[in-house]
């Protein structure tokens, strides 16, 4: 099939920085693009042929907007399955398939699929609810133990839906729905792998990343390309993502977060079926950006080279605390005047605290350099409202 400046039409569930992200390529390559997204304002609706707004839980929403479209992606795990399904069984091209979806959308199942396939991953136990973790803690039933970390098995993104239990009274005020205790590990690094693989079997692996996150949002401050850590660690990760990848079958990209212990075992935390915040640094750093690789792996076309062209860390732009309302940029004229730093801004028009608003990129020979140009422009940028 000709893709390129032809009726060829891709279909992206979910308008937000991601698909905006993506739409740069698809732009890049002259492909036509349709978007469905509930918010009239997502970043995507400046970028795409055609631009629909609806829920993307609803059945027949996902069902009409996919018949529209030759090749159907997404840019968020929430959306319809069973709509994905019906599309796919009549002929529809979705990638990643709703199979692989299935295993990865709810977190119960997907923590279950590593165990079930050998994937070393910290130990965890499935609760039908909040009180039912309750009763069990409480009355020593489980064998997880505190501190652990709690996580609802749906609707969970970015921070949400995941809380750290340090004793019972940390579980109050959490919602009463199916969920995960997942055993706290000693950890030295979050580490994450992006695997991309197109359905003729072609797959390879960014290098490893390292990820420093913001001690209280439970969000991603520092993106850090390599990950400063052994080699044979880093060989380690990367031939554990490539197993997941494989198991999971997977087509497009998948990003794959773990933990480096302290004795230097490498256990997967989650996956993300779907270009990925760890990934960000790819559009500066890397030879083919993890965007581009996610349009070449659903096309089925040759993937593109993975490799750094240099040390590449990316910084979070979240909205500030004490701040909501119409955003502004304070400083980005001081940050766009250092060599290497190159903002990237979602198009987001209200900002809220920890939102993420954008992300700025810092490339360098030198890794050090880089990581303390990247405390610069966390400590000068500031995402703030006007008062």
């Amino acid at each position: 099939m000709n893709y390129f400046s032809s009726n060829f039409k891709l279909g992206i569930l979910g308008g937000g920085q991601l698909g905006k992200m993506l739409l740069f390529d698809t732009r890049k390559f002259d492909i036509q693009t349709y978007v469905l997204d509930p918010s009239d304002e997502a970043p995507c609706k400046i970028a795409c042929n055609k631009f629909f707004q609806g829920d993307l839980m609803d059945f027949e929403t996902v069902y009409n907007f996919g018949k529209q479209v030759d090749v159907l992606t997404f840019e968020i795990e929430l959306v319809n399955l069973e709509a994905l399904e019906k599309l796919e069984n009549e002929g529809k091209k979705v990638y990643p398939s709703p199979k692989t979806l299935k295993l990865i959308q709810n977190k119960g199942i997907q923590k279950q699929f590593y165990y079930e396939n050998n994937i070393p991953t910290a130990p965890f136990e499935k609760f039908s609810n909040l009180d039912n973790l309750k009763s069990e803690i409480v009355n020593q039933q489980s064998a997880i133990q505190l501190p652990f970390v709690w996580k609802c098995t749906e609707f969970g993104y970015d921070g949400n839906g995941v809380k750290i239990v340090r004793s019972i009274e940390d579980l109050d005020n959490l919602p009463n729905v199916e969920c995960i205790a997942e055993q706290m590990v000693p950890f030295k690094n979050e580490l994450a792998v992006i695997v991309c693989r197109n359905p003729s079997g072609e797959i390879k692996t960014y290098p490893v990343v390292e990820m420093e996150f913001h001690p209280e949002a439970n969000q991603v401050e520092y993106v850090i390309c390599p990950a400063r850590i052994d080699k044979k660690v880093a060989e380690k990760a990367r031939a554990i993502a490539l197993n997941v990848s494989e198991q999971f079958n997977h087509v497009g990209l998948l990003a794959v977060e773990m933990f480096q212990t302290e004795d230097d075992e490498i256990l997967v935390n989650e996956v993300a079926p779907r270009p990925h915040n760890s990934g960000h640094y790819s559009i500066e750093a890397s030879y083919t950006s993890q965007f581009e690789n996610h349009l070449r792996a659903i096309l089925d076309l040759p993937l593109g080279n993975t490799d750094s062209k240099a040390a590449g860390i990316m910084v979070n732009l979240t909205g500030a605390e004490g701040f909501s309302g119409d955003v502004i940029y304070e400083n980005i004229e001081t940050i766009l005047g250092w060599n290497g730093v190159t903002p990237h801004i979602y198009g987001k028009k209200q900002t809220r605290p920890f939102r993420k608003m954008g992300h700025v990129t810092i490339v360098n020979e030198d890794i050090n350099e880089a990581r303390r140009i990247a405390e610069d422009v966390k400590n000068t940028i500031r995402v703030i409202s006007r008062q």
